[in-house]
């Protein structure tokens, strides 16, 4: 089988997972609804007013559609980092970029940025220099003349993140809490519908994202070489680092700013996925943006419904599933040889 084959069908399966689970994502709630009802209010036959529109089509649908793309730029980050960095263990979270993201956006909500496109815009721009910033201050504790040292890294990452973390606790703890409203439930990963407007700015900003990184594919993939093979064969190893650390830095703080914090997507997802396209970023990227999407929507179906009515942040179950599988890659793949 070619290798476009097997993209192809892998793409189709991922595909058929994605639209299989935000069925799921529609019809089960903890609002009791019918299914003919929800089926229903997707076709357009129920009145406007009615319980079942209002329940899937100004809640549930929005939701599923942020969780898609918050899932798929996430692990499209976490693609884009560990290529870069050359590293199974970096993603968004664990190098601190998504602390980094999250202070940003709290700056930006005590400035005022609440609502609205304009503020919507305003506050993805704060969560992007936050989430750069972090990206940046990460890479230059960790790089060195031999390339980036695994242990390094990751203590950098960890460092970072809780400098950021205990900066946005002093905010916290000094500002009027009426001007950080809801910043707490925010801070764990919440996937509240967005009106449409702020939907279609997530949306354009994590697409530009996810182009800069499928285009920088190939090159990533000769990165993965070494730096000076790679510019043997006409890679501009610099220009290629700073294109992705950017690119991911804008699908994190795009996250950040529409939903929190969420962590471990960008780790769990690649990971999985090169067992199955192995690591041709080529194909790691579109599988990643769709498997993200299926994942994290799954993820928030299960904490919508586990305790129902009331409800968890999806940013537990993401923990709950990565924290394990980190701790498991950490002791099978990076083992002193």
């Amino acid at each position: 089988m070619t290798d476009a084959r097997r993209l192809a069908m892998v793409l189709t399966v991922l595909a058929v997972v994605l639209t299989g689970v935000a069925l799921a994502a529609l019809f089960v709630g903890s609002a009791g609804l019918s299914a003919s009802a929800v089926a229903r209010a997707l076709a357009g036959r129920a009145e406007a007013s009615s319980v079942e529109a209002i329940v899937t089509l100004s809640l549930r649908l929005p939701r599923v559609a942020v969780a898609v793309l918050a899932g798929a730029a996430l692990a499209v980050a976490g693609v884009g980092f560990q290529a870069l960095t050359r590293n199974p263990l970096a993603e968004p979270s664990i190098l601190g970029v998504s602390s980094g993201a999250a202070f940003g956006v709290v700056l930006a909500q005590i400035l005022g940025f609440q609502a609205g496109i304009v503020a919507a815009l305003g506050v993805a721009v704060f969560a992007f220099g936050g989430a750069l910033l972090a990206a940046a201050i990460v890479y230059l504790i960790a790089v060195a003349p031999g390339g980036l040292a695994v242990q390094t890294l990751l203590l950098a990452g960890v460092i970072v993140g809780i400098f950021f973390s205990a900066a946005i606790t002093v905010i916290i703890s000094v500002v009027d809490f009426n001007r950080l409203s809801g910043v707490i439930h925010w801070l764990l990963g919440n996937l509240a519908p967005i009106p449409a407007a702020s939907l279609a700015l997530f949306a354009a900003l994590a697409a530009g994202g996810v182009w800069l990184i499928l285009n920088s594919a190939r090159e990533l993939n000769l990165l993965a070489l070494g730096e000076e093979a790679a510019s043997q064969l006409g890679v501009d190893a610099e220009r290629l680092k700073r294109r992705v650390f950017v690119a991911a830095a804008l699908l994190t703080g795009t996250v950040v700013a529409f939903t929190g914090p969420i962590g471990f997507v960008g780790l769990i997802v690649p990971h999985v996925l090169r067992s199955l396209v192995g690591q041709d970023n080529r194909f790691l990227v579109p599988t990643a943006a769709l498997a993200g999407g299926a994942f994290l929507l799954a993820a928030d179906t299960l904490a919508r419904n586990l305790v129902a009515p009331a409800e968890l942040s999806v940013g537990v179950i993401t923990a709950f599933c990565g924290a394990p599988f980190f701790v498991w890659v950490l002791r099978t793949r990076m083992r002193p040889v």
